[in-house]
């Protein structure tokens, strides 16, 4: 029997937000008494796949059927709720995304499977098995029970610690997986896929610069593109920013946008309203830069500079060259 941890894929990589799963399924197995097996759904290379070993996970299962090259959330259920029953699953483990909660919703109800969201911790395996899942967008965290035979948990970003300096660099044995695909799920098809501009992604940078409308429009945005680019962070920006078109939609942070939990979080001229800080707060540091000293995001800040954002994104990015 397997534990088995789901991994998403981009442009033939493993997510780092999948690798953080995959640790977290070994550890899950070691609990458990099981091996940990991975399954990749899409194009990718046999040595990018073996990576997983580094991570904990014995053996993987790729399916690389040309249906499923891009993402599909009912075939790529279909295919975890295969690869379980293939394997003798009773643990199955995905890392929280749009697609990660939508498949973990459909194998749910396929295999009759007990599902929690957005865990932070290892479950508890002591007589019941508990997990503690983070809620009211990260502001607590409850602990459910799951009693189902089959269980299914959706691991939040940055819930299990990876040293890289741990990692084995044993190869996991990768194995060939052709699930059964059903016409019903292709109905609806990708026909061409538009990637946006920028170089890394919201949902997997460890560092992201993000600006509000104390930047003063869109003309002035080059001193926080400066800093990014001097730390090697993704930019984003508030709900607002985005409305005025200031910036590219993708780019909106928030509890109607992009929810994001990089290790570093730099806020610049935005107050912090509630709907912002939602998207934000499973940052595992946030830097606020405001002359208002007044500003609400302060309060949820680890760090805070009081002063105008034209005169501390110089001397940050300046200060973060040379570090380099």
């Amino acid at each position: 029997m397997s534990v088995l941890i789901y991994v998403e894929l981009d442009n033939g990589s493993i997510k780092k937000t999948s690798l953080e799963a995959v640790a977290y399924g070994a550890r899950v197995a070691e609990q458990l008494g099981e091996k940990a097996t991975v399954l990749a759904v899409g194009k990718a290379e046999t040595a990018e796949l073996e990576k997983a070993g580094s991570y904990g996970a014995v053996n993987v299962l790729h399916a690389a059927d040309e249906k499923l090259s891009h993402e599909n959330g009912l075939a790529y259920a279909d295919a975890l709720v295969q690869a379980a029953q293939q394997e003798g699953s009773k643990v199955i483990i995905l890392s929280k995304s749009g697609l990660g909660d939508a498949m973990a919703a459909r194998a749910a109800a396929k295999l009759k499977a007990g599902v929690v969201s957005g865990v932070t911790a290892l479950p508890d395996t002591n007589g019941a098995f508990k997990v503690t899942r983070s809620i009211f967008t990260g502001k607590a965290f409850a602990t459910a029970e799951i009693k189902s035979d089959v269980k299914i948990l959706v691991v939040k970003k940055n819930a299990i610690e990876i040293d890289e300096s741990q990692l084995t660099g044993t190869a996991a044995t990768v194995k060939s997986f052709s699930p059964q695909l059903r016409d019903s799920d292709f109905k609806a098809t990708v026909q061409n896929v538009e990637k946006a501009d920028s170089e890394l992604s919201l949902t997997e940078a460890e560092i992201i610069v993000s600006g509000g409308r104390g930047m003063k429009g869109p003309e002035h945005w080059q001193p926080l593109l400066d800093l990014a680019k001097a730390l090697g962070a993704a930019t984003g920006c508030s709900k607002p920013v985005s409305d005025l078109d200031w910036r590219p939609h993708h780019e909106h942070i928030g509890q109607t946008g992009i929810k994001v939990a990089p290790s570093l979080y730099i806020a610049c001229g935005i107050s912090g309203a509630i709907q912002h800080l939602a998207g934000v707060n499973g940052s595992k540091c946030i830097v606020v830069i405001n002359k208002d000293p007044e500003a609400p995001f302060f309060k949820a800040a680890d760090y805070g500079i009081v002063g105008d954002v034209f005169e501390v994104l110089p001397k940050l990015t300046e200060a973060a060259k040379k570090l380099k």
